[in-house]
């Protein structure tokens, strides 16, 4: 589904991403997991066309997007639905009208058509009957939810996850994880999550990849990335202040 090679993204003098390679298969959920500022969000937004690498190329179903301009890139971003970190909802708009904000704008729907499509989405993330507060409203956990039923109105091909449980307790984090694995389980949708929750990656992955120092230095299934003899791997994922990792 996704393929990247050699991607390459410095910002002046700071090189984040260097000759990356990547596959994500279709149906798959990759986590890439990393610490904070390592390049995981810039990765995501490569995916998605926002930032143009230095060198390097992606393959969306086996299409080259790194040189396409906005409008060739169109068509690919209405397969790809992306859950920012934050929930980026407009304050200043109902639940409904954040939920059918990608409707309303890209597809000519009628209003009841947008809000029967806004309430089955909302009983996808487990929310019904909130069509009408305001974020300001919502808890931290639900508008998380809220933010992924927005990209489900889309019916995505591929769902991009940044830090998903990041600014969430405990218990809502594991709500959150229980979510998306039920819908990739439910919509068979090919998902990439970005996270350094090293137990979310555990419970919703079915693959692990760690970016460090701007390459993907490890790949495995869970059980396998658990069990790593890599230094780098076993000091992140039990959150040792010793190792080779530089503190």
């Amino acid at each position: 589904m996704i393929r990247i090679e050699g991607l390459s993204k410095s910002f002046d003098s700071l090189k984040v991403l260097d000759n990356l390679s990547l596959e994500i298969k279709e149906g798959e959920t990759k986590v890439v997991i990393g610490r904070s500022g390592c390049g995981k969000s810039v990765l995501l937004k490569h995916i998605m066309g926002l930032l143009k690498p230095d060198r390097g190329k992606i393959f969306i179903e086996d299409k080259e997007i790194t040189q396409l301009n906005e409008e060739q890139l169109k068509p690919i971003r209405m397969k790809m639905g992306m859950v920012f970190q934050g929930g980026a909802l407009f304050d200043s708009l109902t639940v409904a009208e954040n939920v059918g904000f990608v409707l309303r704008e890209h597809y000519r729907l009628d209003d009841l058509e947008i809000l029967k499509q806004v309430r089955q989405a909302l009983r996808m993330v487990e929310l019904e009957g909130i069509e009408d507060l305001m974020p300001a409203q919502l808890s931290g956990g639900m508008k998380k939810r809220v933010a992924i039923a927005r990209v489900l109105c889309m019916k995505p091909k591929i769902i991009l996850y940044d830090e998903p449980t990041t600014g969430v307790d405990p218990i809502t984090a594991d709500s959150i994880n229980n979510l998306i694995r039920s819908l990739h389980d439910k919509l068979k949708v090919t998902s990439i999550v970005v996270t350094h929750d090293i137990r979310s990656a555990y419970k919703i992955a079915d693959r692990i990849a760690m970016l460090y120092q701007g390459k993907i230095i490890a790949e495995g299934t869970p059980f396998e990335i658990q069990n790593t003899k890599d230094p780098i791997l076993f000091q992140f994922i039990n959150g040792l202040s010793q190792g080779p990792i530089e503190t």
